[in-house]
C-alpha cells in the first residue's frame, strides 16, 4: 500500500527552481543528494535545465511514466498541476505548497476543489501544506529538511511540519534511526489510518511514532490501531490536551468528559502507548526499536552507586513494574564475587571501583536469574574504572541475554559521551536519569501485556428497542431533548437495569396515598424536565418515615422549588422506594464527535464533579474493559469492602456498564446520559436516578 509514495521508480518535482533560496530547488537537490535510485524530472516552464537535469514545461511533456509528483507551487497553481498529473496518469502526489484550509476563507474552498480533482483522477495525496516524505531504506528524501534522519527501524508521521523539522534535527544526536518519515500537513486525503495500514506489515518498521492534533475518523483509527499494535508498538503524542470539552453540557458525564479523555480511552483500548512530551516519544521509541519487550514486570537494578539505585527502586515501586526477588543462588554468587560492602540483594550496589571483569561476572549472574525480566544498569562517574569499559560489558551481556531487556542509565555529561556512543552501537538505550529508564521499561511492559492479552468481543445485550424508540419519539414530538426522569428510568429499564418503585404525585393527598403504597423509608424527588440537578434546588428529600412527613415534605418542596426555579415546568414529585445499604457509583455516557459514545464510571452522588474519580472508555466495551474501568478508580476499593464490610456486587456493575454500552450503541442519538447514583448492593444493583439528553 502507498508504494508509489515510498518506493517510486520516478519522481516529477513540479515547481523545481534554479534559485537556491526557493523550496523547489531545495527539494530537488535533496532528492538528488540522497542518491535516489530512480528517475527525476524537474518541471518548470521557464527553465531548460536545473541541477544538471533536463527541465520540462509540463509534467504531461515527460516521455516516460511518472509514479510520484511533488508539487512546490503557489497554491493557486496547484489545481492546474494536479489536473495535469491526472491526465498524465500519476496516482500519487505530495503537495508541499501551503495556502489551503490552514489560512481559512478562500484557502478552504481551494482545498475542497483540490480534493475534488484528486478524487476525479484517483490520485492519493499527502498534504497539502506539508514538509514531505522520507524513506531511508530506499534513499528517498522528498522534503525541504536540511538533514535526513539516520537509517533505522522507526516509522514516523506528524500533523505538524515544525515538529517534523525538530525531530529530524534531534535524530542526528539521539541515536534513533528512522525507516519512513511522513509530514501529513492538512490531512486532506492520506491520514493516520492510511499510514498505520502502510506501516503494519512493513518489514523495515519495528516501531510506529505519531504526532497528532486530531483524528478524522475515530472509529476507523481505533479499528486499525487495535490490529497494528498486536504486531508492533505504536507510540503517539497528542497535542491540545487541555481546554477540552468547551461546549455547554448538562450531565456530570458531559462536564467531566472532554475530548482528551476520549483520546486517552481510545488509545488505551487500541493498545497505543501515549506519551506526553517529545522527549518521552524519543525515549520510548529508542528502547522499543532496539530491545525486546520485557517478558514480565520484574526488574533488577544493577548500580555502582547507592543513591541512584534507591531512587530507581522508588520509581519501580511507583510503577506497574515490580522489584525482582533473587534466587538464593544468585545472592550467594554475588556475595562471592563482589566486595563485602556491596549490596547483594535488589537493588544491587556493586560499589565504586569494581573492575569491569568483576562487573561482568556479577551482572551476568543477575541476568541468569529466572526471576529477572529486565535490568536497569546504572553507572555514575568515577575515576577508577573507565565508563567505556563498563558500557562494553553491558552491551555484550545485552546481546547474550536477548530475551531480557537491558536499559542503561550512564549518568553524567561529557565524561559519559564515549560510553553512551558505545552503548548505542550495542543497541542498548541509555537515559541520563534512571527514573526515565524505569518509565520506558513500564511502557515496554504495557505493550507486552497488550500483545499477550486475549482478543475479546463485546457481549450482546438485547434491550427493548421499541420501548426506547417510543419514549424518544414522544419527547421529540413535544419538542423536548431532555427526557423527564420517568422517561429516563423507562429507557434504562428497557435495557435490563433494576429501578426502584416510583409513583408520580401532583398534590399532598396523592403524596400521602403513594407513601402508604410504597412504604417507608422513602424518597421524595421533584419531577420536572427543566431541572436536571434536583438537589441543587432542594428538590430531593430522603429518609421520609411517616405519612405526615410525606405530606409536609411535598408542600415544602413545591414551594421551595417554585421559588428557586420560577420558570420551570413542574409535573409534581416522585414518591420513590428508598434503597438502603448500597454503595453509590455513577455510570454515564456522552457522545464524542470523533469517537462516538464515551462511557464513564466513578464514585457517584452529588460530589462526582468535585472528586473527579472517574474512568472512561469508548463504546462498545468488553467485560474486561468494563472491569478495568472499575479498577482504575477509588470506587473499586469501596466496592470491594473494607474493615469487614461485605463486598458489593462487582459483577453487577460490570454487567451494567456493558448494558449501558449496548444502549448507546443502539441509540447514537443519545447525547448525554447519567445513571447517578447506581446503588450497588451485596447482590445486584439498582439505578436510583437517571437523566438523558438527546442530540438535536
Amino acid at each position: 500500500m502507498l508504494e508509489h509514495f515510498f518506493q517510486p521508480r520516478s519522481i516529477a518535482v513540479i515547481g523545481a527552481a534554479r534559485e537556491e533560496y526557493k523550496l523547489g530547488h531545495s527539494i530537488l537537490k535533496n532528492i538528488l543528494d540522497y542518491n535516489f535510485p530512480g528517475k527525476v524530472y524537474p518541471i518548470n516552464p521557464r527553465a531548460d535545465s536545473i541541477l544538471g537535469l533536463h527541465a520540462y514545461p509540463s509534467v504531461k511533456m515527460v516521455e516516460d511514466s511518472v509514479e510520484l509528483a511533488v508539487l512546490v507551487l503557489p497554491a493557486e497553481l496547484c489545481l492546474q498541476a494536479i489536473e495535469e498529473c491526472g491526465q498524465k496518469g500519476i496516482d500519487s502526489a505530495v503537495i508541499i505548497s501551503g495556502g489551503f484550509k490552514e489560512i481559512g476563507g478562500e484557502g478552504v474552498e481551494r482545498e475542497k476543489e483540490l480534493s475534488r480533482l484528486a478524487k476525479k483522477y484517483n490520485i492519493r495525496v499527502v498534504g497539502p501544506n506539508c514538509l514531505g516524505i522520507i524513506n531511508t531504506h530506499y534513499r528517498l528524501n522528498a522534503t525541504f529538511a536540511a538533514n535526513p534522519p539516520p537509517k533505522g527501524h522507526v516509522a514516523f508521521f506528524s500533523q505538524s511540519g515544525a515538529i517534523c523539522s525538530a525531530i529530524l534535527d534531534w535524530a542526528q544526536t539521539q541515536h534513533l534511526g528512522f525507516s519512513k518519515f511522513v509530514s501529513m500537513g492538512n490531512n486532506m486525503d492520506i491520514n493516520e489510518v492510511d499510514l498505520l495500514k502502510a506501516f503494519e506489515d512493513d518489514p523495515e518498521c519495528r516501531v510506529i511514532l505519531g504526532y497528532i492534533e486530531g483524528i478524522k475518523d475515530g472509529r476507523a483509527f481505533m479499528e486499525e490501531a487495535s490490529r497494528v499494535t498486536r504486531k508492533k508498538p505504536v507510540v503517539i503524542i497528542k497535542s491540545g490536551s487541555t481546554g477540552a470539552g468547551a461546549r455547554a453540557v448538562s450531565s456530570h458525564t458531559g462536564s467531566l468528559a472532554g475530548s482528551d479523555n476520549a483520546f486517552r480511552a481510545a488509545f488505551k483500548q487500541s493498545g497505543i502507548l501515549r506519551v506526553e512530551t517529545l522527549e518521552d516519544l524519543f525515549s520510548v521509541a529508542q528502547a522499543l526499536s532496539a530491545q525486546e519487550t520485557p517478558p514480565g514486570p520484574q526488574v533488577a537494578i544493577f548500580s555502582n552507586a547507592g543513591g541512584p539505585a534507591i531512587l530507581t527502586a522508588d520509581a519501580v515501586e511507583r510503577s506497574d513494574l515490580r522489584m525482582a526477588s533473587f534466587y538464593r543462588e544468585t545472592v550467594e554468587a554475588l556475595r562471592n564475587c563482589l566486595p563485602r560492602i556491596a549490596s547483594f540483594y535488589n537493588p544491587v550496589d556493586i560499589t565504586g571501583g569494581v573492575k569491569e571483569d568483576v562487573y561482568r561476572v556479577a551482572m551476568e549472574k543477575v541476568l541468569q536469574d529466572e526471576n529477572v525480566h529486565a535490568v536497569v544498569a546504572i553507572n555514575a562517574p568515577q575515576a577508577v574504572v573507565k565508563a567505556e569499559e563498563v558500557a562494553r560489558v553491558v552491551g555484550e551481556l545485552s546481546k547474550k541475554f536477548r530475551s531480557k531487556t537491558v536499559i542503561a542509565s550512564f549518568m553524567g555529561g561529557p565524561t559519559m559521551k564515549e560510553a553512551v556512543e558505545l552503548l548505542a552501537q550495542y543497541q542498548v538505550p541509555n537515559y541520563p536519569f534512571p527514573e526515565t529508564a524505569v518509565a520506558v521499561l513500564e511502557a515496554m511492559f504495557h505493550h507486552r501485556q497488550w500483545r499477550e492479552r486475549p482478543m475479546e468481543k463485546p457481549n450482546n445485550f438485547r434491550g427493548d428497542k421499541r420501548a426506547v424508540e417510543e419514549v424518544f419519539r414522544k419527547a421529540r414530538l413535544e419538542g423536548r431533548l431532555n427526557l423527564a426522569e420517568a422517561e429516563a428510568r423507562q429507557v434504562i429499564a428497557a435495557y435490563g437495569f433494576s429501578i426502584p418503585r416510583s409513583i408520580l404525585v401532583t398534590d399532598k393527598a396523592l403524596a400521602v396515598k403513594a407513601a402508604l403504597e410504597v412504604g417507608f423509608p422513602l424518597v421524595l424527588k421533584v419531577a420536572s424536565p427543566d431541572i436536571l440537578h434536583k438537589s441543587d434546588v432542594g428538590g430531593v428529600k430522603v429518609g421520609i418515615s411517616s405519612l405526615e412527613e410525606a405530606g409536609r415534605a411535598f408542600e415544602e418542596m413545591m414551594e421551595r422549588v417554585r421559588k428557586r426555579m420560577p420558570v420551570a415546568h413542574i409535573h409534581g414529585a416522585f414518591v420513590q422506594e428508598m434503597i438502603k445499604g448500597g454503595r453509590e457509583v455513577i455510570l454515564g455516557a456522552v457522545k464524542d464527535p470523533q469517537f462516538g459514545p464515551l462511557l464513564m464510571f466513578g464514585l457517584g452522588g452529588i460530589y462526582v464533579e468535585v472528586l473527579r474519580d472517574v474512568s472512561f472508555r469508548i463504546a462498545p466495551i468488553t467485560s474486561t474493559e468494563a472491569r478495568k474501568m472499575i479498577e482504575e478508580t477509588k470506587a473499586y476499593s469501596v466496592l470491594k469492602g473494607t474493615r469487614g464490610e461485605r463486598p458489593a456486587d462487582l459483577e453487577a456493575v460490570v454487567e451494567g456498564l456493558q448494558k449501558l454500552s449496548q444502549l448507546v450503541i443502539d441509540f447514537p442519538d443519545i447525547l448525554e446520559l447519567d445513571i447517578n447514583p447506581l446503588a450497588v448492593l451485596p447482590e445486584g444493583a439498582v439505578a436510583i436516578d437517571a437523566r438523558i439528553t438527546l442530540s438535536a
